[in-house]
């Protein structure tokens, strides 16, 4: 039996302008409204570093959420077409020993369920 070829996931060079605002969105159900600016400002400036994917996770100590899950379905669907995602933004939450996926969590479920080792490129602070 021939062994299945593995997806190819590609990325973006940089997150798209509509990330920032969903990261914004959230970050601001967790932190104030002073601090959630200054973390928007710091993350556009940041470059992209890479994690693994199973190491994004971990740190972020949420769980994965699975293929019945719309947007990681459509996130999966991006990837078999072979369409570039965005990178994802993370905050380190250092008093509570955890990242904050700020944006990209339903993107980082649809690349774990193809490949755990996969290298993410992200903005983190």
């Amino acid at each position: 039996m021939a062994k299945a070829k593995p997806i190819k996931i590609t990325w973006l060079s940089g997150p798209e302008a509509h990330d920032y605002p969903a990261a914004e969105s959230y970050l601001s159900l967790i932190y104030s409204r002073d601090l959630v600016g200054k973390m928007i400002g710091r993350l556009s400036r940041a470059s992209i570093v890479q994690f693994k994917a199973k190491d994004i996770f971990r740190a972020s100590q949420l769980s994965l959420l699975g293929a019945s899950n719309s947007h990681v379905d459509q996130d999966r669907e991006k990837i078999r077409k072979g369409q570039s995602l965005s990178p994802l933004l993370l905050v380190r939450d250092e008093p509570n020993g955890k990242v904050v996926i700020a944006d990209g969590y339903h993107r980082l479920c649809a690349v774990y369920g193809f490949d755990e080792d996969a290298s993410i490129p992200c903005k983190i602070i």
